[in-house]
């Protein structure tokens, strides 16, 4: 118990050590935080509900999606553009306020995904046990939780990337607190009719649930439902629905075909909003360099 609760409470270890895929035994208390915030979103049925709700459900969860999608995964895992370290930053910091850890533990873990899709190594696959072990229990494990430094030789030598990878809980906190200071602030109170609980439940509680089976779908349902448009020697599927929810993401047998491109849509009829507000970013230089899909890509695709 107190050995748990030390890896709960301290920061999370960083390695040059192989991963030992061997732990993968569950750690129920550190699973705590987790089911507490899902509690949390049930405070909707218990506060005031007004329109702005939906606003601030709308805008905490798509900042954050794209945040994750943008820099957690095409950025800090892929390296498919270019931006400044102060944007590099600023996306790193949003996307650590979902509450998945942060941005180098993140981009690590899904390098090996990569590396080992759909084997025994692979942690995230729900070939590997089952459904809800690929969707949200292997990250309570001890495998799941050190930084393999080893993965992101890129990344190590960014110390603000390395301090709020350690201490990812600040930016959840200030993103919960900030809702609800803000929900008390009377001249908000005026203008939209909530109040602290109801800014923490609508604007912290309620999205991050949502966020959190969102990404995790890339996880598991595109490995199990959708199509194969190429030949990639793993169970990854393009999936429209998990497109839709993670804006862009649910591409994921294109992504795993290719990728190195910050699009994941590889056709114009695949949906990909990320990629279409990375266009939109690099219209005013705060990303560069958006690598593109090459067009023998495009000819093996089977269909």
């Amino acid at each position: 118990m107190i050995s748990t609760l030390s890896k709960w409470v301290c920061p999370p270890p960083e390695t040059h050590d192989e991963p030992d895929h061997t732990q993968d035994k569950v750690e129920w208390f550190r699973c705590v935080p987790y089911i507490l915030i899902h509690l949390g979103a049930l405070l909707v049925f218990f506060t005031p509900f007004a329109w702005p709700c939906l606003a601030v459900l709308a805008l905490s969860y798509a900042a954050r999606m794209f945040a994750i999608t943008a820099f957690y995964h095409r950025y800090f895992s892929h390296r498919t553009f270019k931006t400044s370290r102060i944007v590099q930053f600023i996306g790193a910091f949003t996307a650590c306020a979902s509450g998945q850890r942060g941005p180098l533990w993140w981009a690590a873990h899904h390098r090996m995904h990569h590396r080992h899709s759909d084997t025994d190594k692979d942690s995230h696959s729900p070939h590997h046990k089952n459904f809800l072990w690929s969707h949200t229990l292997w990250f309570m494990t001890d495998y799941a939780l050190p930084t393999f430094l080893k993965e992101i030789p890129d990344w190590v030598k960014f110390k603000e990337l390395r301090f709020i990878n350690r201490f990812d809980w600040i930016a959840v906190v200030a993103l919960a607190a900030g809702c609800y200071y803000l929900g008390e602030w009377p001249f908000f109170q005026t203008l939209t009719g909530m109040n602290g609980l109801s800014m923490l439940a609508w604007g912290f509680f309620l999205p991050t649930v949502l966020l959190y089976h969102a990404t995790f779908s890339v996880n598991s349902l595109t490995h199990m439902f959708g199509k194969k448009k190429y030949d990639t020697g793993d169970e990854s599927r393009n999936n429209w629905f998990v497109s839709i929810i993670t804006f862009g993401e649910g591409w994921h047998n294109n992504h795993h075909f290719f990728p190195g491109s910050a699009r994941q849509g590889f056709t114009p009829w695949e949906f990909d909003p990320t990629y279409y507000c990375l266009k939109f970013l690099s219209l005013f230089g705060l990303v560069r360099e958006l690598r593109p899909v090459p067009a023998w890509v495009k000819t093996k695709a089977k269909h």
